[in-house]
């Protein structure tokens, strides 16, 4: 594409732009066969046999079930200090509907999110970073699997990831329809929303519907606990906080059964939100919302809160490093330093939590182009050696010989 090959690039894009052709065929060849949450056995395979010609000196298996760590030692190798670069490799439970070659050959399976073209970048970044070792120190390249709900970077730490592998930083990108191929986009902050799952169900007593007086309608019931649900946020965030609270789904007796009061019903959601404070807040008074509404009626109900991905929050230090790290690959012009928080969710957040680092989006938009889980989505392969040159830059810059300027006074 020419909006990224016309910028200013250096010498890890001009070698990785080289196996383009080969990086392709790799992020194609997944994207063919997707697989979901620790299920995916073939893709960890495809990925070990990439790191073992790259050359990469250790490749662990099985971490975090079906997670992949590659471990590759810069040139002195005197050095104790890591840096982490972390890729999802699953896929979504979706139907594809692109026609083209590589299209999903599972009905049903779908890399719709772009986790396909992820994991090729960071095995081209572990390709060149094999090939030119130019760092002191070693790269720690994570192959996390189960990102889409299943929390697979929680079962790669549980696992001992950074026990095994003591990064002193980790980095993660995710392509962003939204952004112009080649830019890329970071705040030192928060990145992405918490995410948690509300469950509601409500008791009421079933009768017959035309004698609803002798009942206590449950349906009735879930709808004002929708509508007051929409206060929690308009009357309790402050309007400089962020915070989403959505009911998605309602359950209620059986559409054949035009004249039955079911005896139950159930609401399913999520909240979002970035400060402790503000989720703790809406767990508490929607829960106390949900139970008064219901008696209000005489019927019961009650909440159930789970926190499912906390936020996304990047460090400062780290946040400002790679976007002076893309800036010395693409251009100043072409770094969103303040880049808008999303209100989805991440996985990479339990690494946050754990280890300083950013996450970062590479921008891959174009003309047509859909935005992420949608059926006719694609990975834009235009990006691959940009996002693959942004990880191996990450490391070198992060791990630069003392004898190496750094970029903009960095300390190495």
């Amino acid at each position: 594409m020419s909006a990224v090959s016309a910028m200013p690039v250096d010498g890890a894009y001009r070698r990785l732009a080289m196996w383009h052709g080969e990086l392709t065929a790799f992020r194609r060849d997944l994207h063919a066969h997707p697989e979901l949450g620790f299920e995916e056995r073939r893709t960890a395979s495809r990925v070990v046999e990439a790191l073992r010609v790259a050359g990469v000196d250790e490749i662990h298996e099985g971490v975090g079930r079906t997670g992949v760590v590659g471990v590759v030692r810069g040139r002195r190798g005197a050095s104790a200090r890591a840096i982490g670069l972390r890729a999802d490799m699953d896929a979504l439970p979706l139907v594809e509907e692109n026609d083209f070659a590589w299209r999903s050959a599972t009905r049903g399976l779908m890399h719709g999110c772009g986790h396909d073209g992820h994991t090729t970048m960071l095995v081209g970044a572990a390709r060149y970073l094999a090939a030119t070792r130019d760092f002191d120190g070693s790269a720690v390249l994570i192959f996390q699997p189960g990102e889409e709900g299943f929390a697979g970077a929680k079962a790669m730490i549980d696992d001992g990831l950074f026990d095994r592998f003591p990064v002193e930083s980790v980095y993660a990108m995710h392509n962003w329809p939204a952004l112009p191929a080649g830019t890329v986009g970071v705040n030192a902050g928060p990145m992405m929303a918490a995410a948690d799952r509300i469950e509601i169900v409500i008791q009421g007593r079933g009768g017959h519907g035309a004698h609803p007086y002798l009942a206590i309608d449950p349906v009735l019931v879930a709808a004002h606990i929708i509508t007051a649900a929409q206060s929690l946020v308009s009357r309790n965030v402050s309007p400089i906080d962020n915070a989403v609270v959505s009911l998605c789904s309602m359950h209620a007796g059986e559409p054949t059964a035009y004249s039955v009061i079911p005896r139950e019903a159930r609401l399913v959601g999520t909240v979002r939100t970035f400060r402790r404070e503000v989720q703790d807040m809406i767990e508490d008074r929607l829960g106390r919302l949900v139970e008064s509404v219901a008696l209000g009626f005489g019927a019961t109900a009650r909440l159930k809160y789970i926190r499912s991905y906390p936020a996304t929050i990047n460090s400062a230090r780290e946040a400002s490093f790679a976007a002076d790290v893309a800036a010395s690959l693409v251009g100043e012009a072409h770094v969103v330093r303040e880049l808008p928080p999303s209100m989805g969710a991440e996985d990479f957040s339990f690494m946050l939590q754990v280890k300083p680092g950013a996450y970062l989006r590479l921008g891959q938009g174009g003309e047509g182009s859909c935005f992420l889980h949608n059926s006719r989505y694609d990975f834009n392969d235009d990006v691959l050696p940009l996002g693959a040159a942004l990880f191996a830059s990450l490391v070198e810059r992060s791990l630069a010989h003392l004898s190496t300027q750094t970029i903009q006074g960095e300390s190495p």
